[in-house]
C-alpha cells in the first residue's frame, strides 16, 4: 500500500517507521528543515521529501496521485485541514486521516472536509481510561469500524454466571460473538459444546452498546 503522511515529527516519523517495517511504499512530508536530519536518522532517504505539505505540486511531485492512504498528522490542525481537504477533493485519495491536536477543534475533522478518520489523542485517551475504570478486568485489544465494534479479551471470574455452561445456553448480548478461547495457554476455537471453565480467557467481538452487558456476564455475579 502507498502511504503519504504529511508532518516529519515523532509522531509522523514513527507512524512512517512502522509502516515502512510492515512492507509498506511510504512518503513523509516535512516542511522544517531543521527536522530532515532527524528524520534521515529514522527512515530512508527516499522516503523523506522536503516540502510544505499544503502546496499541491510538493503532493504532485510525492506521489500523490498514486497514494492510498494520506495522514495529516502536523502539530497545527488548521494545516491537516488544508491537507485533508487537497487530498480527497484535489488528488482524490481514497482514504484520508487527520490528526487532532486541540479537541476543540475536532467537530471541523468531519468527512466534509475530506476526513475520513480523525484521530484525536485527548478524546482517546479520555475513553480509553473511563472504558478501563468501568469495565473491570476487561481488555479491549483493538477497535473496529471507527470504534463502533471492540475485539475485547475477559476471563471468566470464579463467580461468573457463564462458568460450567455451555456456550448453546449463554444468552450473549445483541451483537456480540465469542470467536476464541484460550486455556491454559492453548487456543480454542468456540463451539456450542464448550463449557466455560475458571479462569479461561474469552476472545470476542461486541458492539460499543453492548460492552457493559458482555463484561457483566463473564465478571462476578452482581
Amino acid at each position: 500500500m502507498n502511504v503519504m503522511i504529511v508532518g516529519g515529527g515523532k509522531v509522523g516519523s514513527f507512524l512512517g517507521a512502522l509502516l515502512l517495517g510492515a512492507g509498506h511504499s511510504v512518503k513523509v512530508i516535512e516542511e522544517r528543515r531543521d527536522e530532515i536530519p532527524r528524520l534521515q536518522r529514522d527512515l530512508p532517504a527516499d522516503a523523506i521529501v522536503a516540502g510544505n505539505g499544503t502546496d499541491p505540486e510538493v503532493l504532485e511531485a510525492a506521489g500523490i496521485r498514486r497514494t492510498n492512504v494520506v495522514a495529516a498528522v502536523t502539530g497545527e490542525d488548521e494545516t491537516n485541514l488544508v491537507i485533508t481537504n487537497l487530498a480527497r477533493y484535489e488528488f482524490e485519495v481514497p482514504r484520508v486521516i487527520g490528526r487532532v491536536n486541540n479537541p476543540k477543534n475536532a467537530w471541523m475533522f468531519t468527512p466534509e472536509m475530506g476526513v475520513d478518520v480523525a484521530l484525536n489523542q485527548a478524546d482517546l485517551m479520555a475513553h480509553l481510561i473511563a472504558e478501563e475504570m468501568s469495565m473491570g478486568d476487561m481488555m479491549t485489544l483493538v477497535k473496529l469500524r471507527k470504534g463502533l465494534f471492540s475485539v475485547v479479551e475477559e476471563k471468566v471470574h470464579p463467580e461468573s454466571a457463564v462458568l460450567g455452561k455451555a456456550l448453546r445456553d449463554i444468552k450473549l448480548p445483541e451483537q456480540s460473538v465469542v470467536i476464541a478461547l484460550i486455556r491454559k495457554g492453548h487456543l480454542m476455537i468456540p463451539h456450542g459444546d464448550l463449557v466455560f471453565e475458571l479462569a479461561d480467557e474469552v476472545l470476542a467481538v461486541v458492539h460499543q452498546a453492548s460492552l457493559k452487558e458482555f463484561n457483566d456476564l463473564l465478571a462476578a455475579a452482581q
